[in-house]
């Protein structure tokens, strides 16, 4: 009964398997073996755009700090929401990367719209010299309170933005969950609203660890990689990463396993419907649920083992309604999540 994060399961035996292919042999180090060519084509493919620059990181704050201090100097501002990955949990990575460039709030949500967007926005455009200047709009899908943009929504974000001249970046750590709750194309849900660069995620479904940073012009490929390097990013062995990615692009695997996540959500979000005692704070989208159960019942399902996020105390009157995250992962049985529901009866 494992709900803490989808970043904690394990990795997928078609990756696994992977990995044991790429390691027999030699190939060249730092990205410029044949896997790497691979994979960087397949994503391509994925969001048709094959002129566009891909490379590969271990981890999501290495994606979104690099793809931001390619959009962003050091003085300027990057506009993204209170509860933005950028913001709450990544120890300031982003102002380190960019030398200093400041991010600013958008709205008091997970979701930016494009009238607090234009808000904040037209603050900025005067550039006096005393103030951080324009910089990169940074939008998180899906969301961290699990909850999704429309691709009409991204294309409305992404206009106000150029209006203003700022280019926009898209934290996909679950790119791939929206995208399969969405039923959209990785093109439609990124470079044809407006959106300029994407981290797209891999680890929280189902690698063992590789992001991608696409950028869609790839005039920007060689400061990325000059700032990769610099920022002690560059793995010399990349056909372990790239083998990962190549692996999860191939015939559909990273659809299925998404796929597989967001039907665990949806299972998981209706058995707490239907019993009468979670109050949802933000509606199931995809694979992740933020509810509040009372007291008594979080410390039922913790003694019988349930792993997932409480925010309080488990001590306490019984009857407090107490916040907690929930996220299914690709690999969790309908008899893991059933058997969480059934403590839930009295």
């Amino acid at each position: 009964m494992y709900f803490a994060s989808d970043n904690s399961g394990p990795v997928h035996p078609k990756i696994m398997e992977a990995l044991a292919r790429a390691n027999q042999g030699h190939a060249l180090p730092y990205g410029n073996d044949a896997l790497s060519e691979l994979a960087a084509d397949r994503l391509r493919a994925v969001f048709e755009a094959p002129e566009a620059a891909v490379h590969f990181v271990a981890t999501g704050t290495a994606a979104n700090a690099l793809a931001l201090a390619c959009l962003a100097r050091p003085w300027d501002a990057v506009f993204c929401t209170p509860v933005a990955h950028v913001e709450e949990d990544e120890c300031n990575a982003p102002e380190f990367y960019t030398g200093g460039a400041k991010l600013t709030l958008v709205g008091d949500g997970d979701r930016m719209t494009p009238e607090a967007l234009e808000a904040v926005l037209a603050r900025h455009a005067a550039g006096s010299v005393h103030n951080a200047q324009m910089g990169p709009v940074t939008l998180t899908q899906v969301t961290e309170c699990g909850t999704l943009y429309l691709p009409e929504t991204l294309l409305a974000l992404c206009e106000v933005a150029r209006r203003y001249g700022a280019p926009v970046h898209l934290d996909g750590a679950r790119f791939v969950n929206a995208l399969a709750a969405l039923g959209c194309s990785a093109a439609e849900m990124s470079w044809k609203c407006g959106i300029d660069a994407v981290s797209f995620g891999g680890t929280k479904n189902g690698l063992m660890g590789v992001e991608a940073v696409v950028l869609f012009d790839p005039a920007r490929a060689r400061e990325f990689e000059l700032r990769r390097k610099r920022g002690a990013h560059l793995v010399s062995k990349q056909r372990y990463l790239a083998a990962q990615m190549a692996a999860y692009l191939d015939a559909g695997l990273w659809l299925e396993m998404a796929e597989a996540a967001n039907r665990n959500g949806a299972r998981l979000a209706a058995g707490l419907r239907a019993s009468g005692l979670a109050g949802f704070l933000h509606e199931p989208q995809a694979n992740m649920i933020f509810c509040t159960l009372p007291r008594a019942l979080h410390r039922k399902l913790k003694a019988a083992g349930a792993q997932y996020y409480l925010d309080g105390p488990l001590e306490g009157p019984d009857d407090e309604a107490l916040p907690a995250r929930l996220v299914c992962d690709w690999s969790l049985t309908s008899e893991q999540i059933d058997r969480f529901l059934s403590l839930l009866e009295t």
